[in-house]
């Protein structure tokens, strides 16, 4: 009964009819949508063909993550990439090319400034050895404010922390950009150079030179 004192009267089927229709072409409007969206994310994208290894689908987001986490690491950072196999498990902390001028004296073409005998390759494969270690790292695996120790390729013990804001600190060098990739290896670019004392006054001995 209604508030005036009348019995309800119950909805005729056809209303009720025309509420299931009604409620049908929304969810079709809505899926409808749906699907343009996912055309577009295709067609921006590119998904690939199906292949034999896999469905398409799959292998298209993986190869959509993939580029948006593959970056180009300038020709000093790149050098340093190709001496390291992109299939295996690796994690680089790689100095930016500010702090490659600034303490080895590399430019950013890869051309040692004052070192006489010119042997880039030589002094990146020895600074190679002191920033990579042999897992993959990123930086949600490190603890925040707590120091974690990992071995580098030369056996140089590496003391890493994560800071607030997303920034690692390893050996009291501060990233700048961190989790980035290349193929299977991660890589952090830092605010500096990681080496060991030894190496780190060679390198100064060689300026003064």
């Amino acid at each position: 009964m209604d508030i005036s004192g009348n019995s309800a009267v119950p909805p005729t089927s056809s209303a009720r009819c025309w509420f299931r229709k009604s409620l049908i072409t929304r969810r079709a409007i809505f899926l409808c949508f749906i699907w343009v969206l996912f055309m577009i994310f295709l067609s921006v994208f590119k998904l690939p063909e199906a292949s034999e290894n896999g469905d398409p689908l799959s292998l298209g987001i993986l190869n959509l993550h993939k580029r948006f986490q593959d970056y180009h690491f300038g020709v000093i950072g790149e050098i340093m990439l190709s001496m390291l196999n992109e299939d295996l498990p690796f994690t680089l902390f790689l100095p930016s090319e500010a702090a490659f001028e600034r303490l080895l004296k590399i430019n950013v073409n890869g051309t040692s400034v004052y070192n006489k005998e010119n042997n880039t390759d030589v002094i990146l494969s020895r600074v190679l050895g002191f920033s990579v270690i042999p897992i993959k790292l990123r930086s949600e695996d490190v603890p925040l404010t707590r120091e974690i120790s990992f071995d580098s390729l030369a056996g140089f013990e590496l003391n890493i922390m994560r800071l607030p804001e997303k920034v690692l600190s390893v050996d009291n060098v501060r990233s700048e950009r961190v989790d980035m990739r290349r193929g299977e290896i991660i890589v952090h670019v830092m605010d500096g150079v990681i080496m060991d004392a030894e190496f780190a006054q060679s390198m100064k001995d060689d300026y003064e030179v």
